[in-house]
């Protein structure tokens, strides 16, 4: 008789879905997956049923989206026929920008650290941007003297890796994908990366596979991320050969620029005129361009590299940071007898890879400093798209073992 849990998740059932289906209390289903009694023939046709029928509704598979931010992990997933099953991201103003863009069958949840993992759907995939914090190993000797938790709910509780690695323990879906920026491996002398490293694969059992990613062959502009996949067991999975184009082949800015001919369909508050002209609002006033300037001057005599960046329609851009929405000064665009101006979020929508080139279909419902925020803290949707493609035949691997329970 086929493994009562795994055939559960098979038909994509929480252990209390399943005792609705199948007519049997909670307890008895808690009984059958503990091994405890042995499942009814009744009950087990049943899950049989509903995994088949699961299985013939094409090559889907449910991931959850974590520390979820405007959904740019998501949409790489969306995009490989995954069905988002669970959020979670705790600014509102995200959330508003979320809801805006997909259709979610279910609430998108706020602070992660206080939500039950059995309150989690069952998932084959797990997504998480988690920011980097500090973590402290102070202490372990004297937990493991005391018969205290150790591992990673010593080394990590109060950060939020914690919180994945958590859902990770009790879940454990088939495959993750978790991002951060580049500095993580070097953060704390890679004392941060080495627990997380470790929790994933000594303590949760997952093979691990890493890279920093610059986005530059995908988008016009310089943005290194890492990329860290984990899977079950021994799959062979590796970013060894993820096919990642040829950076000098990339796109330029002009790419994402409005083109300010009337070839775009002008957009209100971005653009004015029947031409699509940018807004007058985005070019920097004399007093924040002047500014820019001396305080670039300032730190050039010092040897510094400090300044703004100023780029035309050839040029591939800085990283689009958080704090654009203070000044734009990592990236500025050229204009003819003007002085520079921010890109616009339509523009910066682009650049991060939520809108294709010239188009628009992305929802920014937001003002835009806090849409500048959510750009800047994005990731490069391309990328993730890219990953998911790659990870997809592991990922599908899980169907094909459900489909041999069924």
């Amino acid at each position: 008789m086929p493994d009562f849990t795994q055939l559960r998740r098979a038909a994509g059932l929480t252990k209390e879905e399943a005792a609705i289906q199948t007519g049997y209390t909670l307890r008895t289903i808690r009984r059958w997956e503990k091994g405890e009694t042995s499942p009814r023939k009744k009950a087990v046709d049943r899950l049989i049923s509903i995994a088949r029928s699961r299985a013939e509704m094409g090559k889907r598979f449910r991931f959850i989206d974590l520390f979820a931010g405007i959904g740019g992990l998501r949409r790489g997933f969306d995009a490989i026929g995954g069905e988002c099953v669970f959020t979670s991201e705790w600014n509102h103003f995200c959330q508003e920008t979320y809801l805006a863009n997909y259709s979610c069958n279910h609430d998108v949840v706020g602070d992660i650290t206080k939500i039950n993992v059995e309150d989690i759907p069952e998932h084959e995939v797990l997504l998480a941007g988690f920011p980097c914090q500090p973590f402290s190993i102070a202490g372990v000797t004297k937990k493991n003297a005391l018969n205290m938790p150790h591992g990673f709910r010593c080394t990590s509780q109060g950060t939020l890796f914690f919180d994945v690695a958590r859902i990770l323990e009790h879940h454990r879906p088939h495959m993750f994908l978790l991002e951060n920026v580049k500095n993580l491996v070097g953060h704390d002398q890679g004392r941060t990366f080495d627990i997380i490293y470790k929790t994933l694969t000594e303590e949760l059992g997952y093979s691990v596979s890493w890279k920093i990613i610059d986005a530059r062959p995908f988008v016009p502009q310089h943005r290194e991320r890492i990329f860290i996949v984990g899977s079950r067991g021994e799959t062979g999975f590796s970013f060894d050969d993820l096919d990642i184009p040829n950076a000098q082949d990339g796109p330029r800015l002009d790419s994402i620029l409005h083109p300010e001919d009337g070839s775009e369909e002008p957009e209100s508050h971005y653009t004015v005129g029947k031409k699509g002209k940018v807004d007058p609002r985005y070019t920097l006033s004399d007093h924040l361009w002047q500014y820019l300037q001396r305080y670039a001057e300032r730190h050039r005599r010092k040897g510094n590299g400090f300044g703004y960046g100023l780029f035309g329609p050839q040029d591939v851009a800085r990283t689009l940071s958080a704090r654009y929405y203070k000044d734009g000064a990592e990236i500025l665009i050229r204009q003819t007898r003007k002085n520079p101006r921010r890109l616009t979020p339509r523009e910066c929508a682009r650049l991060m890879g939520f809108d294709k080139p010239r188009g628009r279909k992305f929802r920014i419902p937001v003002s835009d400093t806090q849409a500048y925020r959510q750009f800047g803290n994005a990731v490069a949707v391309p990328v993730v798209e890219a990953i998911a493609q790659h990870m997809k035949p592991w990922i599908l691997e899980t169907h094909r073992e459900y489909q041999k329970v069924a």
